[in-house]
This record gives structure tokens, sequence and C-alpha cells, in this order.
């Protein structure tokens, strides 16, 4: 454990002595900003009542698409692991959200729902399949024997997802949940950009580039990265429960 975080902080150095040495060699704090106005500029995020409301809304959209999406892949899973029909009819949809280019769903939902929806919609179907694809394999994975004691004593779908197939599947779910967050956080704040959502992360960076303030525009990125890693703690934690 403490050789890896050790190897960890030492990544953490190098990437800052990677930064010092790109803001000397280009000598331009317009281009690239200094740590210190990075820092500066981090810290306005959370003294600026603006900026809180900004991080509130796009986290509890974030923590909504997520709630939403996992739910329905997790039930929707569970049901097509049990009825090949509903299987082979939902997988070319699974199919198509994996595959197509976020930019092109985007686009195509812009001209059906308009900007106000479209990031939280696109979103969703970003995060949807992998939760609904992890479910399926691993319930598909479990041992039979299990299955078979369980159905002696109770054969209710609802129970039986709730008592039986949830904690068998709960680590790979809780893997699908962790690639979810972090894409649904890259997916979010991507669409809030593209869309220029009020009070959002996404709107915040846009600004931040028009007006070529490049040390908020870092700011807000770490930001982004903090909030990922608060997630990917808080799953692996219960991982480990």
């Amino acid at each position: 454990m403490k050789s890896r975080q050790s190897i960890q902080w030492l990544a953490v150095f190098i990437g800052f002595m990677l930064w010092i040495s790109m803001y000397f060699l280009i000598d331009s704090p317009l281009l690239v900003p200094s740590i210190e106005n990075i820092g500066l500029a981090f810290v306005h995020l959370f003294t600026s009542r603006s900026s809180l409301e900004v991080i509130y809304f796009t986290i509890i959209r974030l923590v909504i698409i997520l709630f939403i999406s996992s739910s329905c892949g997790v039930l929707l899973g569970a049901i097509a692991s049990k009825r090949s029909k509903i299987a082979y009819f939902l997988q070319p949809y699974v199919t198509i959200f994996r595959t197509i280019p976020v930019i092109s769903i985007f686009v195509i939902l812009i001209i059906l729902f308009g900007f106000k929806a479209t990031p939280l919609i696109v979103t969703s179907l970003m995060v949807f399949p992998i939760v609904y694809q992890q479910t399926l394999e691993s319930i598909k994975q479990i041992d039979q024997t299990f299955l078979d004691i369980y159905h002696l004593e109770d054969d209710r779908f609802w129970s039986g997802l709730k008592n039986c197939y949830l904690p068998l599947t709960k680590n790979q779910l809780l893997t699908a949940f962790l690639q979810s967050a972090g894409l649904g956080i890259k997916v979010l704040v991507m669409s809030e950009y593209l869309a220029q959502t009020p009070k959002s992360i996404g709107f915040s960076l846009y600004l931040a580039k028009t007006n070529i303030r490049y040390d908020q525009v870092f700011a807000w990125t770490i930001l982004l990265i903090i909030v990922a890693i608060l997630f990917e703690t808080w799953i692996r934690k219960q991982q480990l429960k």
C-alpha cells in the first residue's frame, strides 16, 4: 500500500515539474498560467456564490442521471437475463449507444429536444449501456447452484433481485457504476459546454475560454478531477464492505 501511494505521489510530483518546465519554456502566462494563478482561481471557485451554484447544479444533474440510468440498467439487465427475447430486442440499441460518437447523438438530440434537455438525455444514454451490459453478463455468470437453492425457497422476481442477484453481483455492478461515473462526468460537462447550459461547469468553461481566462479553465478541470476521484473513492469503499 505504501509503495503504491509513493508511486502515485511521484507521478503527481512529476506532473508539477512538467507544468513548471512548460510554464518557463513557453513564457506566456496568458497561454500557460502559473500554478499560483491556477491555485488562486481554484480557491475562488469556493468563495464565489455563483461558482458554488454552478458546482451544485452540475453535481445534482450528475447524481440524478447516474441514479436513474443505473436503476434502469440494473432492472432491464436483470429482466433481460431471464427473458432472452427482451435481451435480443435491447441489444441493437445498446450496441448503437456504445459505439456511436457522442457528438452525433448530441446533434440529433439537439434537433429533437432542444438545448435544455439534451445534456441530461445524452449523458443518460451513455451511462445506461454500461450498467445494463454489466448486469446482464454478471447475472449470467452466477453459479446456477446458488440460484437453484434460492428459487426453492422464494421464486418472486423482486425479492430474488434484492436478496439473491444483487448481493451476488455487487462487485461487478460497482465496477460498472465506477465506469459510469467517470464517463458521466465527461459527457455531461461536454454537453453542458456545447449546449451552453446555464449554471453549469460546462458553460463556465465556455465563458473562461471565451474570456481567455485559462487559469479558470485549469481550475475547473482540477475540480472535475477531484469530483471524479471522490466518486471513485466512495465506490471502491463500497466494494470493500
